[in-house]
C-alpha cells in the first residue's frame, strides 16, 4: 500500500515537469504527505492539456459494517480489482497523476514497526497512477478527491511490504490520463510493478510516524 509520501518539489518544479501552465499558489512542498491532506493532481482538460488541480487525498465510499453505514476514506485503490464493482466507472472515467518524489512504508521488525523511504534510483521527480472522484463534504460542498493505485510488490519491495504504489513511467503517463484510453486491458497494461533492482530503498527516523513532523531531515537515513 501507500500511506505517506513526498513531494519536496515548489510550484515552478511542477509545472515544467507536467507543462501546464497554471499551478495553484497554496502548493508547497510536502515532506510527509498523510491521508486527506490537499496535494496536487494532474488531470487532462477537454482540450487535451494538462492542468493542476488541488484535491483531497482519500475517496470517500459508504460501507456497510455491522448493521451500519459507515463511510471510509479509500486512499488506496488495488490494480487486481480496479476494473470491477465500485470502482470500474472512476477508474475509466477519472484517472490522474499524481506527483511525488518517494514514500515511506513501514516494516515489521523485533524493535517495531520501522520507516524505510523508497523511491526509484533515476526518477527525481515521478507520478503515481491515481484516480479521482468528487464528494461532498459535511457542509455539502463538492470537493474533490483522489486514490492511488496500488500493485504488486517488485524484488526489493518484497522485503518491505506486500504491496506499492504503481510508478508509471513517464512515457506511459500520456497513456494514463488519456480520456479516449478507457479500456480496460490497455489500462491494466499500465498497472505493474516498478522494475526490480530500480528502487532505492533505506531506513528513515521514525519522526515520520507523526504527521505533526513535516521537514526535510525526515529523507534522511538514519545513518546520516
Amino acid at each position: 500500500m501507500c500511506g505517506r509520501y513526498t513531494l519536496n518539489k515548489k510550484a515552478d518544479d511542477i509545472a515544467k515537469r507536467y507543462n501546464v501552465s497554471k499551478v495553484p499558489k497554496e502548493m508547497r512542498p510536502n515532506y510527509n504527505t498523510a491521508p486527506m491532506q490537499v496535494m496536487p493532481v494532474i488531470t487532462e482538460d477537454e482540450n487535451g492539456k494538462h492542468q493542476v488541480e488541488l484535491m483531497h487525498w482519500g475517496i470517500t465510499r459508504k460501507l456497510f459494517l455491522n448493521g451500519k453505514v459507515v463511510e471510509k476514506d479509500i486512499i488506496n485503490t488495488r490494480a487486481d480489482k480496479a476494473f470491477g464493482g465500485f470502482w470500474k466507472k472512476t477508474v475509466v472515467n477519472h484517472r490522474c497523476l499524481i506527483p511525488a518524489t518517494s514514500f515511506f512504508e513501514w516494516k515489521d521488525l523485533k524493535e517495531g514497526k520501522t520507516p524505510f523511504l523508497i523511491h526509484p534510483k533515476k526518477l527525481d521527480l515521478y507520478s503515481f497512477a491515481g484516480i479521482w472522484s468528487t464528494w461532498k463534504n459535511k457542509d455539502g460542498h463538492d470537493i474533490k478527491v483522489y486514490s492511488i493505485m496500488t500493485t504488486e510488490p517488485n524484488k526489493e519491495m518484497k522485503a518491505i511490504h506486500t504491496r506499492m504504489p504503481v510508478i508509471l513511467h513517464p512515457e506511459d503517463e500520456a497513456s494514463w490520463i488519456e480520456p479516449s484510453n478507457d479500456k480496460p486491458e490497455s489500462l491494466g497494461k499500465l498497472l505493474f510493478p516498478f522494475e526490480d533492482n530500480g528502487l532505492e530503498i533505506y531506513e528513515v527516523s521514525r519522526d515520520v510516524n507523526s504527521t505533526k513532523n513535516n521537514y526535510p531531515e525526515l529523507l534522511l537515513p538514519v545513518t546520516a
